[in-house]
């Protein structure tokens, strides 16, 4: 397995160190784009903006894009955009409700930075988030997609701790792992890849992205640290992701896109398909035991 270690104000990949430059300005402007699909987020927006604006490292742009909400949200969009500097904040509205897919999509057409980021509007990001991820793709300029792991934990709760030394995984071209590795706010990628999210599709759509990119020979990797989190339980707590039935579904019906687009084999596909059942059950399990438990979980992905 092929690894990137930042260890003592160095990121070094096998081959080439490169130096982890702890001293740069906060005020960099770093060459990202950052896309927040809104839908009905006016009391979540702030915080998910605050968490960008304070990345040591500020990203280029931000691109809010309203999905049709028709409750106020665009307004709040449009205040928020006033507390930030001039220009750094663009604000998007779609004229109807289209799902995620069609308002990340519009927000990517309208990135103008070599990298974009998503983020969700109900999530936030680790300070160290974007300087992190691009002191990786410095030491490795062929990623084309980088992720990391992320947690859930209140808004209250301060961001989790480094665990030194930072490094960097690099993925195989296949899907047989238990779970998808690339959480969407996780996600920085490059622009100019010739993918979108499927706009007919209003769950696992993310999912089919990150495995069309990996398995079109595209080099994906993860950064072992907790730099977002999720601000409730990411599956089984309400919203689109919280029917496991439908997920697991959508997930199944990934699998048999990709087949028929010729990226993953008849018998990569029946594993997949058997290791996402078990993964359907365990959710199930987990679930089950949280509106029993009555309690407010922390987890992470790995």
């Amino acid at each position: 397995m092929e690894r990137t270690q930042l260890k003592k104000g160095f990121v070094a990949t096998a081959t080439t160190p490169v130096r982890h430059d702890a001293d740069a300005s906060l005020t960099a402007a770093a060459p990202v784009s950052v896309v927040v699909p809104c839908y009905r987020c006016a009391h979540t927006i702030d915080s998910a903006v605050a968490s960008v604006a304070a990345q040591k490292v500020l990203p280029s742009e931000v691109i809010l894009v309203d999905d049709g909400s028709g409750d106020g949200t665009l307004e709040r969009l449009e205040a928020v955009a006033r507390a930030y500097p001039p220009g750094w904040i663009k604000v998007l509205a779609m004229p109807r409700n289209g799902g995620p897919s069609a308002a990340r999509n519009r927000g990517w057409s309208h990135a103008t930075q070599p990298w974009i980021a998503f983020l969700d509007a109900d999530d936030s990001w680790h300070p160290q988030k974007l300087k992190l991820q691009l002191d990786a793709l410095a030491a490795d300029p062929t990623i084309a997609l980088i992720a990391h792991e992320m947690n859930v934990q209140s808004r209250a709760t301060p961001a989790p701790s480094l665990r030194l030394p930072v490094k960097l995984r690099v993925f195989p071209r296949h899907l047989l792992m238990l779970r998808s590795p690339f959480p969407t706010a996780s996600i920085m990628l490059r622009r100019d890849l010739p993918f979108r999210f499927d706009e007919t599709r209003w769950r696992a759509e993310d999912f089919l992205l990150w495995a069309q990119i990996l398995l079109s020979g595209h080099r994906c990797a993860k950064l072992n640290q907790i730099l977002a989190s999720w601000h409730k339980p990411p599956f089984g707590a309400g919203g689109l992701s919280g029917d496991l039935v439908a997920m697991y579904e959508a997930a199944v019906d990934v699998r048999k896109t990709l087949h028929e687009q010729g990226l993953l084999g008849w018998w990569q596909m029946s594993i997949a398909d058997a290791m996402g059942y078990v993964r359907y059950l365990r959710r199930r399990l987990l679930t089950f035991r949280r509106r029993h438990a009555g309690a407010f979980h922390v987890e992470r992905s790995t």
